[in-house]
């Protein structure tokens, strides 16, 4: 199904050619403000200078070269030429008795069903998941959502850091003092990892005997020497288990393949570089030089992948996971979730593929999904009242004890069991949408009062509206499949026309956020959809007046543009608050 969008940008460039030829123009058409139309195209104003004509009288030849007209009850020129369009409200109900229909609610299918590679989240290992994780988590599970929805081949990707030096430090120091963890007699958690970690760390820094017992850890792991490599395993499931309590808490899925993974294949990636004179010596090591990175002093910026001493880095295992994502997976889009900070060394690895002919941009996407950093109220990195990093376990199940609060103050006689349920949608809801709500390229300010608000944009308030329309449901207790079987929407008062135009966009927005990758398109819509359906709500009377059927069909619309959007936003919904 096509979007609106799409439908009147396809008329208006087949008006252009009927009116000027073989003319080079895309149709340019947007939206516009309420009380000039619906959508707006600004055409005439470029062609103007083209054909040597007045902007007016070009516009006033393409509204002539329009088909379907019928489809508009008003079409004007305005201002120094922009042509507004107004479409009828027996076109628009049309459109969106269709849409109701469609499971894509509207979004067009797919030209090709696209692989697509989302890697989000990315811990690393016998480290527990902080504030600072949130962003990629979340982030990143709503863009797979989106993908997934829209018909793509979605593989969601979980690259942690499972590899490197400082795992032969924690295995020499779990040998001495945690033997029985290793071997299997002791269980053992996240947070106590974390402390080994750190112990091994001081121990690194200050012995130098335990730091040759660690080097050499690192040289048996390497050669996966059999009880180096289980200790590994071990480090590796405990870590797991960490991050899955989260992971579920969040209703998050993700394929875990670390950097380990990408081990075999590091050595013939530098050969291949090699071979295609790529790489230059500097400092004994093996790097890239790439036309057009710099450094603060203007010199050339190295992308290193191969240290002096023979090791491989960050750069290696990046540049062997885009090899492998492009040759094995045969992805047509990659999108990498990771901090802004981190902008620089993607477009390096980026152009490090297309050098070496690995990537096509013509046939493969890639994308960079940079963002900013959680603000505590003091506008400073979020940190505990102690000073330490929030841990993200700790931040999320805070969030449902505030929900709880909020509830036990609002809802004082609701069923301890339901409130218990409720407050754990509300805190995990309250926490993701604040999150996706703000431009992910910016910083922006955590905090649980105001993101748990009633009003205001927040998941509380457009969960709210979502339990109205079943709450109107109920009241009225007419059979919902009876009423959608033999009933259509008719949009006749102005709150209905605004309502139903705005669905009407819903697939227009998932169309820009597949483009753009900000998530906040989307909450944007929702919010403006929770206030246009609290209009219509507050003028359009549904149960027992003339327009109950149809004003039931349109708000069964709204539901579902609602719960398919806080679904691709990974919200939970609920029927009752």
């Amino acid at each position: 199904m096509d979007t609106l969008l799409d439908w009147l940008k396809a008329h208006v460039f087949s008006a252009i050619k009927s009116a000027f030829g073989d003319v080079d123009a895309e149709p340019n058409v947007a939206p516009c403000q309420e009380e000039f139309g619906h959508y707006q195209c600004n055409n005439a104003l470029q062609l103007a200078k083209v054909l040597k004509l007045a902007p007016r009288q070009v516009a006033q030849k393409l509204i002539d070269a329009l088909l379907e007209k019928e489809a508009f009850s008003k079409i004007e020129i305005a201002g120094p030429g922009f042509i507004n369009f107004t479409f009828t409200k027996e076109f628009l109900s049309e459109y969106l008795q269709k849409q109701l229909k469609d499971p894509l609610l509207g979004s067009p299918l797919p030209k090709k069903r696209q692989k697509v590679i989302v890697e989000f989240s990315s811990p690393n290992v016998a480290k527990e998941l902080h504030v600072g994780h949130i962003r990629s988590t979340i982030i990143g599970d709503c863009l797979a959502r989106l993908f997934e929805f829209l018909g793509h081949d979605v593989l969601r990707l979980n690259h942690i850091g499972d590899w490197g030096t400082q795992f032969g430090m924690l295995i020499a120091y779990m040998k001495e003092h945690a033997a029985d963890v290793l071997t299997g007699e002791q269980k053992t958690d996240l947070p106590s990892l974390m402390g080994w970690y750190r112990a091994a760390k001081r121990k690194f820094d200050e012995d130098p005997e335990f730091k040759k017992k660690s080097q050499l850890e690192v040289v048996q792991l390497q050669s996966h020497e059999p009880l180096a490599f289980h200790a590994w395993e071990v480090i590796c499931d405990i870590s797991r288990k960490g991050y899955q309590e989260i992971y579920d808490l969040l209703d998050v899925k993700i394929h875990e393949r670390g950097e380990s993974f990408y081990n075999p294949y590091l050595k013939n990636v530098v050969d291949e570089l090699s071979e295609k004179h790529l790489i230059q010596i500097s400092d004994g090591a093996k790097c890239l030089f790439l036309e057009g990175f710099k450094n603060r002093e203007g010199d050339p910026l190295p992308l290193m992948v191969q240290k002096s001493d023979g090791g491989y880095n960050y750069d290696t295992t990046d540049l062997a996971a885009i090899r492998y994502r492009i040759f094995v997976d045969r992805a047509d889009r990659i999108i990498y979730v990771t901090d802004v900070g981190q902008s620089l060394h993607f477009q390096m690895i980026f152009a490090a593929a297309q050098k070496a002919l690995w990537l096509d941009p013509s046939k493969t996407q890639v994308d960079h999904v940079g963002f900013g950093l959680v603000l505590g109220v003091d506008g400073k990195k979020f940190k505990t009242r102690s000073g330490e990093t929030e841990k993200l376990i700790d931040l999320l199940y805070e969030a449902i004890s505030h929900a709880k609060e909020l509830l036990l103050e609002r809802l004082p006689d609701m069923d301890s069991q339901e409130r218990d349920h409720l407050a754990h949608v509300l805190g995990i809801d309250a926490v993701k949408y604040a999150d996706l709500s703000s431009n992910r390229t910016k910083d922006y300010t955590f905090s649980y009062e105001r993101m748990l608000r009633f009003e205001g944009n927040t998941a509380v308030f457009l969960l709210y509206s979502y339990v109205r329309i079943h709450g109107i449901w109920r009241k009225v207790g007419a059979n919902k499949a009876e009423v959608l079987a033999s009933h259509s929407i008719q949009l006749d008062h102005p709150s209905e026309i605004s309502l139903g135009t705005h669905l009407a966009r819903f697939g227009e927005v998932l169309e820009m956020m597949k483009r753009d990758l900000y998530p906040n398109h989307l909450t944007d819509y929702l919010y403006a959809l929770a206030e246009k359906f609290n209009v219509f709500f507050r003028d359009c009377r549904v149960e027992g007046t003339p327009q109950e059927k149809s004003r039931l069909v349109l708000c069964e619309l709204a539901l579902r543009v609602f719960a398919q959007g806080f679904d691709i936003l990974g919200l939970k919904k609920v029927e009752r608050m």
